[in-house]
């Protein structure tokens, strides 16, 4: 019985975790593009975010990843002979890599603060990719153990799941490009002018 406990709440713990790793990059790109607003919008997004970032650091994202080791403790302690799997060297790996990122995005919160981060919106995008590759590799190995799929239907799901990654940052990227082209036309028909003759 305490093992299904403990699996629940790790679970609880997992998904509150990944749900705050996913958002706060987010807002990371936000904040960084906030930075190209002209002012009082800038300095009022600037904080805004900055506040949200703090308390999604500080309320979910740090109590859920205590609360995910600690069920993960638990469960070992129930079941000591799955320290012998390799899968689970494995998942343990990703998890150190996960609570490294974890505290460096408290690193690049208080750069951003100090309006000391170098990096752009962009690079931000793909820094938020991060956590939702580890996430895959983290259930594929829960769920499959060390018998990971490595058929061609496998293969072409890994593939998928690339391409709608790089898909959305090309989007991304595309809509960015379309804001900044915009942003230097002189009024709003030279705008429909350049919109219908590339639609012609």
């Amino acid at each position: 019985m305490n093992y299904l406990w403990f699996k629940a709440f790790h679970i609880v713990g997992i998904v509150a975790w990944f749900a705050g790793l996913f958002y706060l990059p987010r807002l990371f790109v936000y904040h960084a593009e906030a930075y190209e607003q002209p002012e009082p919008a800038r300095t009022i997004l600037k904080n805004q975010y900055q506040i949200m970032e703090k308390r999604l650091y500080s309320i979910i994202m740090t109590p859920a990843m205590l609360l995910t080791i600690a069920m993960a403790i638990g469960l070992v302690t129930t079941e000591p002979e799955v320290l012998k799997q390799p899968w689970l060297h494995a998942k343990l790996a990703i998890v150190v890599v996960l609570i490294g990122y974890h505290h460096y995005c408290k690193r690049l919160m208080k750069k951003l603060a100090a309006d000391e981060c170098k990096m752009t919106g962009q690079q931000f995008r793909w820094f938020n990719e991060i956590p939702t590759i580890l996430f895959i590799v983290v259930v594929m190995l829960a769920i499959f153990k060390n018998n990971l799929p490595t058929s061609a239907t496998a293969w072409g799901i890994v593939g998928m799941v690339i391409a709608f990654a790089a898909a959305i940052q090309l989007y991304a990227r595309k809509r960015r490009l379309e804001r900044e082209r915009a942003s230097t036309l002189p009024d709003g028909s030279v705008a429909e002018t350049e919109m219908s003759g590339t639609a012609s």
